[in-house]
């Protein structure tokens, strides 16, 4: 058995926000969540990631921007975002919390490599290069670089 309560959780810095582990593959034999703490404004340019992922917010306001399409989600509004398609968000709200559920651990290997070799608080000129080689080894395919 698992329990994460409210609070708790490894957190991990992805430069545009952080993620709270809330379960990991290796307690659940598979499927991971986390809970995403994001300030205001843009996240990631758009990208296509190589896993499956949804996104259930909790509390504040984002819009995901889906294979080019706008979709403005609040509390209780969930997104389910297919493997290969472009996508990105951005924050309306001082913040927002949402959780995001992956499928099997490919997401979380990303983002504890983020969190394990990008300093925290690095300036964009600093850590776009490093976060670009994380990327490509995990198969994260920026908008510009997408088939």
């Amino acid at each position: 058995m698992t329990l994460s309560a409210a609070g708790e959780g490894p957190e991990l810095d992805t430069q545009d926000s952080t993620a709270t582990v809330k379960a990991s593959a290796a307690d659940t034999s598979g499927y991971e969540l986390f809970e995403i703490d994001a300030p205001r404004g843009p996240a990631v340019p758009p990208h296509a990631d190589p896993w499956t992922k949804g996104f259930y917010v909790l509390s504040g306001r984002i819009t995901v921007c889906l294979d080019g399409e706008l979709h403005d989600l609040g509390p209780g509004s969930f997104v389910h975002i297919p493997a290969g398609t472009p996508n990105t968000f951005t924050v309306h709200t001082p913040h927002a919390k949402f959780l995001v559920l992956t499928p099997d651990d490919a997401m979380g290997r990303f983002f504890r490599e983020i969190d394990a070799t990008v300093p925290s608080g690095a300036p964009w000129p600093d850590a776009v290069p490093l976060l670009g080689a994380i990327a490509a080894r995990h198969g994260v395919a920026f908008a510009e670089q997408a088939p």
